[in-house]
């Protein structure tokens, strides 16, 4: 298992979430998760502008095994979408915590973020999956 940069909060649906600080947020998938699936071949992204709620399913990640739905962590519009993945969704196994994030959110809820775990905790939890 790989190490979770410690700025990142996760989820328990292996998603994590980099606050920018400026009121918006970068969403991706974990290294966990994307080593449970295998190797990506597709990548559904939401269109920009899109709106969301916590839990709503917002991308479509495929692989070799199977398809998954990535659930968003926090509330919010999408106000940018990884457009590399289109021709290259396995750069989110490549490289989960950078190059292969997925979407970028405006926070319409801020406190949302204190919901979530922070990387030690997610990786003490898929230590015990």
């Amino acid at each position: 298992m790989s190490e979770i940069p410690s700025e990142l909060k996760c989820t328990k649906s292996h998603e994590w979430v980099r606050d920018e600080d400026d009121g918006s947020v970068t969403i991706g998938i974990t290294d966990h998760a994307q080593e449970l699936l295998g190797d990506l071949v597709f990548v559904e992204l939401p269109e920009v502008g899109t709106e969301m709620s916590v839990d709503d399913a917002a991308c479509v990640v495929e692989s070799v095994k199977a398809a998954s739905d990535v659930y968003m962590p926090v509330s919010g519009e999408v106000i940018e979408v990884n457009d590399l993945l289109a021709d290259a969704p396995e750069t989110i196994n490549d490289s989960p915590y950078d190059d292969g994030w997925l979407i970028k959110v405006k926070l319409s809820n801020p406190d949302e973020l204190e919901d979530l775990m922070d990387a030690d905790t997610y990786d003490t939890e898929t230590a015990e999956e």
